[in-house]
């Protein structure tokens, strides 16, 4: 957790700059009495605005959109309305998200805020080599036609190297991706939910009880079937699978 606080800090400091040096903070209440004090205050009112916004972002870059999604459709599924309820899918996802990117926050950790506060390296290049591994991973799991859908908005020609992609292009790419990843699992576990939700519901037509409903029949056997199958454990298992 520490290590992702470090990196929360660093990519706060750097969104939206290439070159941005982080100020002193000073909370006496007085009037600037030079044009310098005055653009330190709004740095670091920038700063502070950012660290409130930097946990979004780095969790727009990991796998948190892809598990919380998946959640959602697996509980629409099963037909249990707020069970689980939605702070816990929440809190799964996002401990779900630290186990698998654990890897990539320790390497980023490791090449680019450890060297940088033991000031071996320079801001700029720790920042760098603390993104890199981010990119990586997200280039990894990005299409190649949702990349080249952001370069071709800009206007940009291909990048050579996975250093050269910005992370303005990657992260919208690598977001529209998961999106689509997400919801086709999604489906999958709605297929054999419905075959049951269609099978109870001729049964009952049938048996001539239209008017019952065939959600209030077919949920304890969708349950039972999710439990006996351990479906938590296969679905978290293959979701985690499924990250490059």
């Amino acid at each position: 957790m520490l290590r992702f606080a470090f990196l929360f800090l660093l990519f706060a400091s750097c969104l939206g700059a290439e070159a941005v040096t982080i100020p002193t903070m000073n909370f006496a209440l007085s009037s600037p009495d030079t044009p310098q004090q005055l653009v330190s205050s709004l740095n670091v009112l920038v700063v502070l605005t950012l660290l409130f916004l930097a946990p979004s972002m780095v969790l727009v870059m990991t796998t948190f959109t892809r598990f919380v999604i998946v959640f959602g459709f697996l509980r629409q599924a099963l037909g249990t309305q707020q069970v689980p309820p939605t702070q816990l899918l929440v809190m799964l996802a996002m401990i779900l998200t630290f186990f698998v990117m654990e890897p990539v926050g320790t390497k980023a950790y490791e090449a680019g805020i450890k060297p940088y506060i033991a000031e071996e390296i320079g801001y700029e290049e720790a920042f760098e080599k603390t993104v890199l591994p981010f990119k990586n991973f997200m280039i990894r799991n990005t299409r190649e036609k949702d990349l080249a859908l952001f370069f071709r908005i800009r206007k940009m020609q291909n990048p050579q190297t996975v250093a050269e992609v910005p992370l303005s292009i990657i992260i919208p790419a690598f977001v529209i991706s998961e999106l689509k990843t997400a919801f086709e699992i999604g489906f999958l576990l709605f297929l054999p939910f419905l075959v049951i939700d269609m099978v109870v519901a001729s049964i009952l037509m049938s048996m001539g009880m239209m008017m019952l409903p065939p959600v209030m029949i077919s949920l304890p056997f969708k349950i039972l079937i999710f439990v006996l199958i351990d479906g938590w454990n296969l679905i978290i298992g293959n979701l985690i699978a499924s990250i490059k």
